[in-house]
């Protein structure tokens, strides 16, 4: 018998649309920004823009809890998107605090952690079977990454990494690791480091993944002949 989503699931389904458009917004502000003048930390804009994004995931994290099932079981299970969602950079900034700058930046993309699991709900609405849920979720996963990865990678090394004269430089570090291959592209600063290893150990974690789906393709498309 097909089990049909209760409400609960398509209320779900539903915010996390919200979700993922707010999430694009914030990415659309931060690409345009760090396009023009590679400081976005800084503008005004952006940060009503990331307060804005923040309480809209704060307030879907809280009507989800209120709607779901099981309470207790939601928050032992979810209470990493609550973290992810507080706007972190406005607390700091009406208490006067001040953050370092690697910190700093590396912070304002940490919203967009939420709309990676708002994701592979949408996708689980959309996608029919098991197999197929985890190798989009991967790949989108795996095009975050290696997107989010270039673009700190252009704003942090640009100016002080002679390698780095544009994007496209950038973009072709992050595909070079993230296949492992690796490039004459070398990071200087320690975020850009940390980023090289972080799209290694991506990139040996998921391509194997792909090998598995073509395989069960394969398989499922031979029993189909067969049949």
């Amino acid at each position: 018998m097909k089990k049909f989503p209760s409400k609960f699931d398509r209320l779900d389904r539903t915010l996390h649309f919200g979700v993922l458009a707010a999430s694009l917004l914030l990415i659309t502000v931060i690409t345009v920004d760090a396009f023009v003048d590679k400081s976005f930390v800084t503008q005004p804009f952006y940060r009503i823009v990331q307060l804005c994004v923040c309480l809209f995931f704060l307030v879907v994290f809280f009507t989800e809890l209120y709607f779901a099932p099981d309470r207790r079981r939601y928050w032992l299970t979810h209470w990493a998107l609550l973290a992810v969602s507080i706007p972190y950079f406005y607390i700091a900034d009406l208490f006067g605090m001040r953050l370092q700058g690697d910190t700093e930046f590396l912070l304002r993309f940490l919203p967009l952690v939420r709309s990676g699991y708002a994701l592979t709900v949408v996708i689980g609405g959309i996608c029919r079977t098991r197999t197929s849920k985890i190798f989009v979720s991967y790949l989108s996963v795996l095009v975050a990454v290696v997107y989010f990865s270039s673009l700190i990678f252009f704003v942090l090394e640009s100016g002080v990494n002679t390698y780095v004269t544009s994007y496209g430089t950038a973009l072709w570090w992050a595909f070079m690791n993230v296949t492992t291959v690796g490039c004459e592209i070398y990071a200087v600063t320690v975020t850009g480091k940390f980023l090289s290893v972080l799209l290694a150990a991506a990139g040996m974690l998921m391509f194997p993944i792909f090998t598995v789906y073509i395989t069960h393709v394969i398989d499922e498309l031979r029993k189909k002949e067969q049949s």
